[in-house]
């Protein structure tokens, strides 16, 4: 498989990221998004221990990531007394999805796998095997690779993907007797390793459809460059309550995200690199965790039909974050919010016919409110709300009539998640399994209202029914 990366040199940050990269998923050769069985037998803990709701992390599971994926079962003594070493556990884990979709209007399946249907689709969506754990006392990693359901081509299939990547070293210290716990990172989507759920990687919703319409406007930092990029960076963690980042992100060539079945037809790729940051600062007090932070990326991006000479997109993507929870006896609380603006200088776009502006402004908002009732079966009940905003142009979103990225709505979800604090049953007891119903409903979409505008569109149209069962094992 070829291996070609644009714009860095082997003695780089990102080319010592892709020495890790190599040397992790070489791991695998003898041997989307997610809370792994093989965390919870490295440690002996239960997933509830990590986990509120599985992906969503408790103060416990945040500080396990951000430890490296590391930490193990405490030594057991030898018959003797003296200290001894823990069992070494296989760090793989699987997980699948089968999922049911059902939208207000017949979906456009012309083209897409012959068993799909118009309408009312059960489908077994994905599959994925996961390299979760320690390499070494220091190192440690998530890594998954997945078969989607639906894949790309022609000439062939691409149904297997890389999918998430995080690869760490961490170690601890002191100053000024405050303990900092301090890292390198190298990942292949920006904020994919981040410790809250309050940025694009791992928000909410855990679990979408592959089938129904989703709205086209998202900015670059909300899994636009999702597992087409290679980065790097550090990462510290001062007194249990400051937390900084700051990476470094290159695109992989077009031969490569082939191999690693990416579609190589819709990467933007960068140009030099794209720095990321990182700002979050956690209290707790008692029963109650808050955390407030920011987060950016900025890329400049060339088009690969470009006219030469037309020049590049610059993007400035700043986010803002914060998450609130209440750890109840038997239940959880937890409300997250997200707000991401993005500031397009299109020049290359601008150039060749592909926007009508310039410079345009793109805007998301987020809300979500879940609460997490139980200890081993856990009901979990969560309620969202979703925006997006920015500049009207008649290029860049011509299949509307308003020539607008807006589109905004709700999310409601009823899910049911076996087993929590303890483990599964004695006959597979790293098994897990949730099922949920969810239901999106649509203000706008694409520009369309709620009323048909005069191209015959409905933003009730793209409602989306989605029943799923999700297991991990």
């Amino acid at each position: 498989m070829p291996r070609v990366f644009r714009g860095f040199g082997p003695t780089s940050l990102l080319g010592v990221s892709f020495i890790v990269l190599v040397f992790a998923v070489s791991l695998l050769a003898p041997q989307k998004s997610q809370a792994l069985p093989s965390y919870a037998r490295q440690t002996g803990l239960g997933c509830g221990v990590c986990h509120t709701e599985f992906p969503q992390l408790t103060p416990f599971g945040r500080r396990f990531k951000i430890g490296g994926y590391t930490l193990r079962k405490p030594e057991e003594k030898r018959i003797d007394g003296t200290p001894g070493t823990p069992d070494w556990e296989l760090p793989l884990s699987a997980q699948t999805i089968v999922s049911f979709t059902h939208t207000a209007t017949d979906m456009n399946t012309v083209g897409s796998a012959p068993y799909l249907k118009p309408n009312n689709n059960l489908e077994f969506q994905s599959a994925s095997l996961f390299y979760g754990g320690a390499i070494t006392d220091h190192i440690g990693a998530y890594i998954q690779g997945t078969y989607n359901a639906q894949g790309f081509g022609p000439p062939a299939a691409h149904l297997f993907t890389w999918d998430n990547l995080d690869v760490r070293y961490a170690n601890t210290t002191n100053i000024g007797g405050m303990p900092v716990v301090y890292g390198i990172t190298a990942n292949n989507n920006p904020t994919v390793q981040d410790p809250w759920n309050s940025t694009p990687a791992w928000g909410y919703p855990f679990v979408m459809s592959n089938l129904a319409n989703t709205p086209g406007a998202k900015t670059l930092i909300d899994q636009g460059f999702a597992a087409q990029v290679l980065g790097a960076g550090v990462y510290t963690f001062i007194n249990d309550h400051l937390y900084l980042e700051a990476d470094v992100y290159q695109t992989l060539n077009p031969g490569t995200l082939n191999s690693l079945g990416v579609n190589p037809v819709n990467t933007q790729p960068i140009n030099g690199g794209a720095p990321y940051f990182r700002a979050a600062y956690e209290q707790q007090w008692g029963k109650h965790i808050l955390e407030i932070g920011t987060f950016g990326l900025f890329s400049e991006t060339s088009l690969p039909m470009a006219t030469p000479g037309a020049g590049t997109n610059r993007f400035t993507d700043i986010g803002f974050d914060s998450q609130y929870q209440y750890q109840g006896d038997g239940y959880w609380i937890t409300v997250r919010g997200t707000y991401l603006h993005e500031n397009q200088r299109l020049d290359a776009s601008f150039a060749n016919g592909l926007a009508a502006n310039p410079n345009n402004t793109l805007n998301t908002f987020r809300a979500q409110a879940a609460l997490t009732y139980g200890v081993d079966g856990k009901i979990v009940l969560t309620g969202g709300y979703f925006n997006t905003w920015g500049s009207s142009d008649t290029l860049l979103f011509a299949n509307n009539r308003t020539f607008s990225p807006n589109s905004d709505g709700f999310t409601v979800e009823i899910a049911y998640q076996f087993f929590g604090k303890n483990n599964a049953p004695k006959i597979w007891p790293w098994f897990n399994t949730r099922v949920g119903v969810q239901y999106i409903a649509y203000n706008k979409f694409n520009g369309a209202s709620t009323n048909f505008d005069n191209m015959g569109t409905n933003a009730r149209d793209n409602n989306t029914l989605l029943v799923y069962l999700w297991s991990a094992f």
